[in-house]
């Protein structure tokens, strides 16, 4: 190529608990340079702001603008007051009530033969928030302010700016949060969270979890809130979201909300089985990359021992893969949602889906045929059955209109567009009337199945004769 308990009670820790450690001698090749700072870098006037090349320096401490700039900029966080305890009966107001106790860890293997891990009381669990983002400029503050706007904000924010040639880590610094600049990275977003996630994770314990998110996406604020109360009952391992489009994009964004309206439907008929962790946002227990990690560098999973695979072209289909291959569940609620941005033309949109599609039959390769891999097997394979299908449909209609002058009514066919229209209509009810309406015309949204089509039987024909990857 989105109700259940109230906000915790308490103090929360605070903002910096899990700054990036710092090292006495400089980062080695590879690892991570926080953004440098010249006098009056936070400025958007300054050259580092506006792009312009920075003076040569040596690496210097992160810095992390002071909160109290980000409340002037920022709207506050969503509180909801903590609702007041019951008042006890008459004879028991002299008895000390007991804490509530930690549940204990459900048993590993129970029913599913899937893995569980120790529950933790939400209120507990700390949340760090990844942002990769290359030249955001345009979209980081907003990105920001949907987690300033959480009914559970985060512990830490951190943008992780990558290669940047505008004025992102200017806009970043000035809404409060932590920049940290990657270092000689060629790997993209994968390697951009890979250098900050190999030093975050050895300081991460079992109350931790890490959300990552897309720089073009905004939460709803009750994505983290939610997703912490999943992930602390210890039966998922990470939990992503359901998303929409966000507006623009002339006639291929309207298309594009539509599809992630109907895969937004379909993650809903599913309860939450969603077979992909998006990287629009997805939040994940500490103790999961971990293991994930640590299953790399035994072999028992591919790549390199880093969270995520730098030489695939969909890393989050590959952690998925990983993280089910180790054992796990994952989730995507339907309380955890979010917008993201849409491809603004059909060039851009046809290079993501490529790079989707290939992506994910590569991943499939890599890890064989498995009891985890069936599943997706099955889907690619539907995949190419609708291929076949449409190209026939198309070729009879070309046939009829040609060799017999008009077409030709086949009851067939017939009954196919029949069944294509109903499935259009009634998928994007969400979207609205008009939305329906244009779906029932089928031409209109054939224009984007076929062009979807043809996308994806390029993507399995360099698969099978392995034409170079380009992102």
């Amino acid at each position: 190529m989105r109700p259940a308990s109230g906000t915790p009670e308490g103090p929360r820790p605070r903002q910096g608990r899990h700054r990036l450690p710092r090292s006495a001698h400089p980062a080695p090749p590879g690892g991570t340079s926080p953004v440098r700072r010249s006098p009056g870098s936070g400025h958007l006037a300054s050259p580092v702001a506006l792009g312009g090349p920075a003076p040569h320096r040596a690496p210097s401490p992160t810095v992390t603008v002071p909160d109290r700039m980000a409340a002037a900029l920022m709207p506050p966080p969503v509180r909801r007051p903590p609702a007041p305890a019951p008042r006890p009966p008459a004879r028991a107001r002299q008895r000390p009530v007991p804490a509530p106790p930690v549940p204990a860890p459900p048993v590993p293997g129970k029913r599913d033969g899937k893995r569980d891990q120790p529950a933790v009381r939400a209120d507990a669990m700390r949340v760090t928030v990844l942002i990769p983002a290359h030249n955001e400029a345009k979209q980081i503050t907003e990105t920001i302010a949907s987690l300033r706007r959480q009914e559970r904000p985060p512990d830490h924010i951190i943008v992780i700016a990558d290669n940047c040639t505008d004025a992102t880590a200017a806009f970043a610094q000035l809404c409060g949060v932590e920049i940290v600049g990657t270092r000689g990275n060629e790997h993209k977003k994968a390697g951009a969270l890979n250098q900050v996630l190999d030093r975050l994770l050895p300081i991460f314990g079992p109350d931790d979890a890490i959300m990552v998110m897309d720089a073009d996406s905004a939460l709803d604020p009750g994505f983290i809130r939610h997703g912490v109360d999943h992930l602390a009952t210890g039966r998922y391992a990470a939990v992503g979201g359901t998303f929409t489009g966000k507006p623009g994009g002339g006639a291929v964004g309207m298309f594009q909300r539509n599809e992630y309206a109907r895969y937004a439907r379909d993650v809903r008929r599913l309860q939450g089985k969603a077979l992909v962790l998006t990287g629009t946002a997805t939040i994940f227990r500490a103790a999961t990359l971990q293991e994930v990690v640590a299953a790399r560098r035994d072999r028992r999973l591919p790549g390199l021992p880093h969270v995520y695979d730098v030489r695939v072209l969909t890393e989050d289909n590959e952690l998925t893969l990983a993280i089910l291959h180790l054992g796990f569940r994952i989730l995507c609620p339907k309380e955890c949602t979010l917008t993201t941005e849409v491809m603004p033309t059909w060039r851009e949109l046809a290079q993501q889906r490529l790079r989707w599609k290939r992506g994910a039959l590569e991943n499939l390769v890599d890890y064989g045929w498995t009891p985890v891999t069936r599943p997706y097997w099955g889907r690619q394979m539907l995949s190419l059955v609708g291929i076949l299908v449409i190209t026939a449909y198309l070729l009879s209609l070309a046939y009829s209109v040609i060799w017999l002058g008009g077409i030709q009514i086949s009851p067939l066919w017939s009954g196919i567009t029949v069944i294509f229209m109903v499935e259009r209509v009634v998928t994007v009810r969400r979207r609205g009337p008009a939305q329906m309406a244009i779906a029932a015309t089928i031409v209109v949204e054939m224009v984007f199945d076929v062009f979807l089509q043809i996308v994806q039987a390029r993507a399995f024909w360099q698969a099978a004769w392995r034409k170079e990857r380009k992102w």
